[in-house]
């Protein structure tokens, strides 16, 4: 009998292509049986994101950062060639095509897989993020926790 493998991927980026790939990857290892945690921190937080406003109580700058970071999965821009926008649209025509899935239906995906997705809560806390703001049946935890599920893993992912 074989111990779980365990995947754990830090989704640092905001990129629409790079958070794809962290859940590329998430799935595949979750479709060979591994225990897997996307870790999202920082700007990877957008791909938790609900695509609609929600009410919170938030300062100026809370409510800045709230206004300037793209509002869920689909929003996001490009790592190379965004073009003001422009290069998000001709990517997701181009795996329209080529059937490939969009990043909110791999992320649903994960959650379907038990993927664990958990947002971090000390950089929710910097970017004024809170918990109405983010995808249900999700997690949160901090560093600590990130740091006990890798120790164990067998993959260990920054993107």
């Amino acid at each position: 009998m074989s111990e779980t493998k365990k995947t754990n991927i830090i989704l640092f980026s905001g990129d629409y292509d790079k958070a794809m790939a962290a859940y590329i990857i998430a799935n595949g290892a979750a479709a060979y049986d591994h225990e897997v945690t996307i870790f999202h921190t920082f700007w990877g937080l957008n791909a938790l994101r609900k695509d609609e406003p929600i009410k919170a109580d938030k300062n100026f700058l809370e409510k800045m950062f709230g206004k300037m970071m793209p509002r869920g999965a689909d929003k996001m821009g490009i790592s190379k060639m965004n073009y003001a926008g422009f290069g998000p649209k001709m990517i997701k025509n181009v795996m329209k095509k080529h059937n490939a899935m969009p990043l909110p239906d791999l992320i649903d995906m994960a959650q379907e897989q038990d993927v664990n997705l958990v947002a971090c809560t000390m950089t929710m806390d910097l970017l004024g993020l809170q918990k109405a703001e983010l995808l249900d049946e999700i997690e949160y935890a901090g560093v600590a926790a990130y740091l006990g599920d890798a120790e164990d893993g067998n993959v260990n992912l920054f993107i």
